[in-house]
């Protein structure tokens, strides 16, 4: 009798282990499709804060910001933006201007990339994210 209680407990906690096994696996992946939303919703507040920019130029006159890094443009930065640099930094979750490509980036948690391009065009067909001259468009994302 002593034996199958012992062989119960073990069943039990075999099953209780892949069940937390298959939680934390859940659990990952809901936290990488929040902080991809986050980059989302973040971009989407810097185009437009383009726009506000390129329709204030529109309404009152003036040249627009010569820089090539888009949050020089806007007033409201992301928190975690930790400025421009000549590489990747070491932080996570965080963005920040390669000046060496001229792009802006999301580093994830887990290190992948998330690489926007601004551009100062006129809008053609195959440039959705071009309004009024500017925009910003999402690359690839690279993996370390």
């Amino acid at each position: 009798m002593a034996m199958r209680r012992y062989y119960e407990f073990a069943f039990v906690v075999i099953l209780i282990g892949l069940m937390s096994l298959f939680l934390l696996r859940a659990l990952e992946s809901t936290r990488v499709e929040v902080e991809e939303s986050q980059v989302q919703s973040e971009v989407a507040n810097i185009r437009i804060g383009l726009l506000e920019v390129v329709a204030h130029r529109e309404g009152f006159g003036g040249s627009l910001p010569k820089s090539r890094n888009p949050l020089d443009w806007v007033s409201i930065k992301p928190a975690n933006y930790i400025g421009e640099l000549d590489g990747v930094p070491e932080s996570k979750s965080v963005w920040y201007f390669d000046r060496k490509t001229e792009e802006l980036v999301f580093r994830f948690r887990d290190g992948h990339r998330a690489r926007f391009r601004f551009s100062r065009e006129l809008a053609t067909e195959r440039s959705g994210a071009v309004l009024a001259g500017v925009g910003l468009s999402r690359l690839d994302d690279q993996r370390d």
